[in-house]
């Protein structure tokens, strides 16, 4: 999965990324521009991602334990110890798609489940998946009501929210991992950075929520960077940057307010319970409490997770196999089979299912949307209160003032 397996887009998409470029005469709203790169960057970008792939799983894996080996620990599993590995597995998928019904409340569990399993196998398969994955779950909302504006503040909000849960999970498992064994530093030094930084972007927020001055001012600092960052990639500067965040702050205060303890407890169950499935592995591969201590592999799994929150492969492939497998291991050399056998179980369970399952996902929305959603409806008639602003008002674009100035003038604006 992305956004809780291990995973790739947990990062928070940059605003250039879900502007949206104008409205129509039918008020409708053209799919969020998805920055594009050159097909040299490209080719550059997927040829680094294969060359990761391949030398952490052709030289740095099999250093731990051979394939031959992991198979038959693998096969030594007993029935009870895979049902309760899989049932692990399917409740963490469905805590990713209880995150989603958080933000939005207009969307069912199974049009969770389809947006979640459509994305994911994109966002698995693709070196630059995590742009695409945006674009299939927005076609898919938007398919059943969900505004731009609405898309906009769903997917910053999780975003930050599992930026949140990543930079705190560190610190947790120190304050756990104290309590079983001495930690280690590269564990210190995550919670440190992990805590500086969770400090510094919760402070942030909270300014940005309630201090219109500081949202002014860091609209400006924002500008002033993408401006930097345009002229860097020879792309033209949007117009009124400045503009996004007073709209994201608008919006983002009410959400927050209204459902802001609903998004924390869905996000924290779906990051627990993902660590859940790879503690499962672990014991289902025979891996005891004295070998590998529930209080380690929090720790093994807060530290990959924050150090996969920057994507440089297709769902963190690789790096989190070699993150997992180096941490476990070093807590008990003699099974270093078992432990690889464990994280490449967690990552199977993990990573392969949404792939077959989103591409199902994917054509049953396309060919047969009943099965899915059976009676069209206003996505939104279940808004709350964070929900009943009107699109046109409050839509975070780049054509913003744009729009305000032509209600001004009385001019039409499709409605």
């Amino acid at each position: 999965m992305t956004a809780t397996a291990g995973s790739p887009s947990a990062s928070v998409p940059s605003p250039e990324r879900l502007a949206v470029p104008r409205t129509g005469p039918d008020r409708g709203t053209v799919p969020p521009a998805i920055a594009g790169s050159r097909p040299g960057r490209e080719i550059v970008r997927t040829a680094i991602s294969v060359a990761i792939v391949a030398a952490i799983f052709g030289f740095a894996l099999p250093r731990f334990a051979s394939y031959g080996s992991v198979l038959s620990s693998m096969s030594a599993m007993t029935w009870p110890q895979a049902l309760l590995v899989g049932a692990a597995a399917a409740v963490s998928m469905v805590s990713a798609w209880i995150v989603i019904c958080s933000v939005l409340p207009s969307i069912r569990l199974r049009e969770a489940a389809v947006v979640n399993l459509g994305s994911n196998a994109v966002a698995n398969t693709l070196p630059a998946g995590g742009a695409l994955a945006m674009g299939v779950s927005w076609a898919m909302l938007s398919s059943w009501g969900v505004s731009m504006a609405d898309y906009v503040l769903y997917t910053m909000v999780s975003g930050i929210w599992n930026v949140f849960a990543r930079l705190g999970l560190p610190v947790l498992a120190l304050l756990l991992l104290v309590t079983a064994s001495r930690p280690g530093v590269g564990l210190i030094v995550a919670a440190g950075v992990g805590l500086a930084l969770l400090t510094a972007a919760a402070a942030g927020l909270g300014l940005l929520l309630h201090s219109e001055s500081f949202a002014l001012r860091a609209g400006r600092a924002l500008q002033r960077m993408v401006a930097v960052a345009c002229r860097l990639a020879r792309r033209p500067v949007p117009p009124d940057v400045a503009g996004w965040l007073p709209g994201f702050r608008g919006r983002a205060g009410d959400l927050i307010a209204a459902r802001g303890w609903r998004i924390t407890a869905a996000t924290a169950a779906s990051n627990l319970t993902l660590w859940l499935v790879l503690l499962a592995c672990l014991r289902g591969l025979g891996l005891s409490q004295a070998q590998v201590s529930w209080q380690t592999s929090l720790a093994a799994f807060a530290f990959v997770r924050l150090l996969t929150v920057l994507p440089v492969t297709p769902g963190g492939l690789g790096i989190t196999e070699l993150g997992l497998i180096g941490t476990l291991a070093a807590a008990d050399h003699k099974a270093s089979t078992q432990v690889t056998a464990a994280v490449l179980l967690y990552r199977a369970v993990t990573y392969l299912p949404p792939i077959p399952l989103g591409t199902i996902a994917c054509l049953t929305w396309r060919h047969a949307p009943a099965l899915i959603r059976s009676s069209p409806r206003n996505a939104g008639r279940q808004r709350g209160p964070a929900m009943q602003r009107d699109t046109a008002d409050v839509i975070v674009s780049i054509d913003q003032k744009a729009l305000l100035r032509r209600r001004a003038g009385g001019h039409p604006t499709g409605s």
